[in-house]
């Protein structure tokens, strides 16, 4: 068994007892009054004249109380971060002794002669530690301008008082850490991001800065892919074998004071001796310039963003680096596979630094071990999917596909075309990064699909068959909480979407997408302005969105024609023929509804061109028929639902087309 070694901060207090407990005794020889029981409470003429006599530094004895605290100690630690000399850690002890003992309450107030005073005011510190108060090197390390209180180490209390006579204390925060207790600040608990399960050491090697002592690194990336990791990889780069203190500021509480999360991260910071990782972006000018004396103080520091460093945010310059990718691809780390499985292709598709591939990969066991199966690639995509934010679906419907290839009856050429899309998403990273096929100019390198021909031709249920191939949510954006009357706020909304949607899962499906891609028109008035400028915004936005989008209208001839150069794919969805009919007719109805015996549906495929939309909605209406009658579907329910929809859809009902049935 090992000796118990107290913390230094308890040998120092002890040690402190003593030397004022020789202090009391000292004051109680001379003092005038030693019975009188108001002392402290009342100022006599005796005492007037005592006080008066007094020298400058009454309490100094023999006595040499302070000594130096071991290696290894958190207090030996903090003197080393934070620059720290004997006399800095003295006056931290004198004010940190009522937090551990609180008889000296009671001994600071009998030798400040106000009984009232609880804590050592700065006068009573400065003598303790054997200097006169006119001594102007005690005075600065006591006073507000020295190194324990701009490191938040010592605050005062009673600012109204004379300068000597304000009390000194020492936060809670700053004694718990000396006394062994690392608990993270409450603070700072929503912000933190544990690095334990994270395993630095096995990062790949990156041209990226190595931290240094004193050195503060600023890392960027567009949509800010792969900078968590980037970051954690700068501190395994660095020889040391501290963890870093990682804080993500985009945790950070509503309505939660700026200026206390600064002191506190800074103070973290500085008792942890780790190197601080901000993960920004900071995009609050108030939030940048609160933590911009954590960013001057010469410490360890890395911050994360997607913009330029402004100068505004510290008098340091940082090393800046950026990162050249877009998609964490060799970043992504935990999902346990080899290099050269097929899996990790599939598994590309998803848009996930390093820290949502490892909560991706633990909620792809949880899955696992509830279905009581090995992780497959299901349940590696249900956990992919779980780490979009919630964001998105507050300005777009989101559908988890429930349909898959069998379900589309489309030509072989269109089947191939959505095939290709597919292997698109899928591949993107073994074109534009293994094969060095990225486009420069700060365009993005997302897939932007046009569906277009008639309702009911199958363009809706193509998306919800890509995301699904591709383990992803379809996203429908709903033009409700897009288009606003008032200028300028489409914009916002749309900006808001594709923000969202750069960092979700997911794959974005304008409906009617005439209705925002229209063509732009000679200005008449405001009106026409506003309306080009809506046009001319997504023109622009669409080029740099980096993921996937598909756009589906019923009026391709009313699309602005700008847009199809900016388009990956456009395809032309036809109505059904004769064959593709039978097959929608038979599919539509199911395999496990009733049928009779008489039913024809080559008759119905033949005679009625029709959509598969409106096939799906006469099979409905004449199944529901059946039921109500109790009989299983035949032709006389079929055509009764057929010239219901032909009457719905404005079209005639001849005896040419409907035969005997007429």
């Amino acid at each position: 068994m090992t000796d118990f070694r107290p913390p230094a901060l308890i040998s120092l207090v002890e040690a402190l007892r003593s030397r004022v407990n020789e202090a009391v005794d000292r004051r109680r020889r001379v003092d005038p009054e030693p019975g009188d029981g108001f002392l402290g409470l009342h100022l006599s003429d005796a005492r007037l004249d005592e006080l008066s006599r007094r020298e400058p530094n009454d309490l100094a004895v023999s006595t040499r109380w302070f000594t130096a605290p071991p290696a290894g100690d958190p207090l030996a630690q903090l003197r080393a971060s934070a620059g720290l000399d004997d006399l800095d850690l003295s006056l931290l002890a004198i004010a940190a002794a009522p937090e551990i003992d609180r008889r000296f309450e009671w001994s600071y107030g009998y030798l400040a002669d106000d009984l009232t005073k609880k804590r050592a005011t700065l006068g009573l510190a400065i003598e303790l530690c054997d200097h006169v108060p006119t001594d102007p090197l005690a005075r600065r390390k006591a006073s507000r301008s020295g190194s324990l209180a701009r490191h938040g180490l010592l605050e005062f209390d009673d600012p109204a008082r004379p300068l000597l006579g304000q009390s000194l204390r020492v936060p809670e925060r700053v004694v718990s850490h000396l006394l062994g207790d690392h608990q993270l600040a409450s603070w700072l608990v929503p912000l933190h991001v544990d690095t334990a399960t994270l395993p630095l050491d096995e990062l790949p090697t990156a041209p990226l800065p190595a931290a240094s002592e004193r050195s503060l690194i600023y890392l960027r990336s567009e949509g800010g892919a792969g900078l968590f990791e980037a970051a954690a990889s700068v501190v395994a780069r660095s020889g040391t074998e501290r963890r870093p203190l990682v804080l993500d500021l985009r945790q950070r509480p509503a309505g939660q004071p700026l200026d206390d999360l600064a002191t506190a991260v800074q103070l973290e910071a500085l008792l942890r001796s780790d190197i601080t990782i901000i993960v920004g972006p900071l995009t609050e000018a108030a939030e940048a310039a609160a933590l911009r004396p954590f960013f001057d103080a010469q410490q360890e520091v890395i911050v994360t963003g997607t913009d330029a460093w402004n100068p505004a945010w510290s008098r340091r310059p940082p090393l800046e680096h950026r990162l050249d990718i877009d998609r964490p691809g060799g970043w992504a780390i935990g999902w346990g596979l080899p290099d050269e499985t097929s899996e990790l292709q599939d598994l590309a598709a998803f848009r996930l630094d390093g820290e949502r591939t490892l909560r991706a990969a633990r909620a792809a066991e949880l899955a696992a071990s509830i279905d009581g199966t090995p992780v497959g690639t299901t349940h590696r995509r249900l956990g992919a999917r779980l780490q979009n934010a919630a964001t998105l679906e507050n300005l777009a419907r989101r559908t988890e596909p429930t349909v898959d290839w069998s379900d589309l009856v489309l030509p072989a050429s269109h089947l191939e075309q959505l095939h290709e899309i597919v292997a698109r998403a899928r591949l993107r990273p073994v074109v534009l990064d293994g094969w060095g096929m990225r486009r420069g100019g700060g365009r993005g390198e997302g897939i932007a699909v046009l569906f277009a021909g008639e309702s009911g031709t199958g363009k809706t249920m193509s998306a919800e068959v890509i995301a699904g191939a591709l383990g992803q949510d379809l996203y429908r954006i709903d033009l409700s909480t897009v288009v606003d009357k008032y200028i300028g706020e489409t914009e916002k909304n749309l900006e808001r979407i594709f923000t969202e949607a750069e960092h979700a899962n997911g794959v974005l499906f304008f409906d009617e997408a005439d209705a925002l891609f229209g063509k732009r028109s000679e200005v008449s008035d405001a009106h026409d302005r506003h309306a080009n400028v809506e046009v001319a915004y997504l023109l622009q936005r669409m080029e740099e969105f980096s993921g996937l989008a598909i756009l589906a209208t019923n009026l391709r001839a009313n699309l602005d024609d700008a847009f199809t150069r900016r388009l990956t794919a456009l395809i032309d969805f036809p109505m059904p023929d004769a064959t593709d009919r039978a097959r929608l007719w038979d599919r539509c109805l199911g395999a496990t509804a009733p049928r009779d015996a008489e039913l024809d549906l080559e008759f119905c495929a033949k005679q009625f061109e029709l959509s598969g939309g409106a096939i799906r909605n006469i099979t409905l209406t004449a199944a529901f028929r059946a039921a109500d009658e109790e009989q299983p579907i035949s032709m006389e329910h079929l055509i009764r639902a057929t010239r219901q929809e032909y009457v719905k859809m404005g079209r005639l009902v001849t005896e040419s087309e409907f035969r005997n049935w007429a």
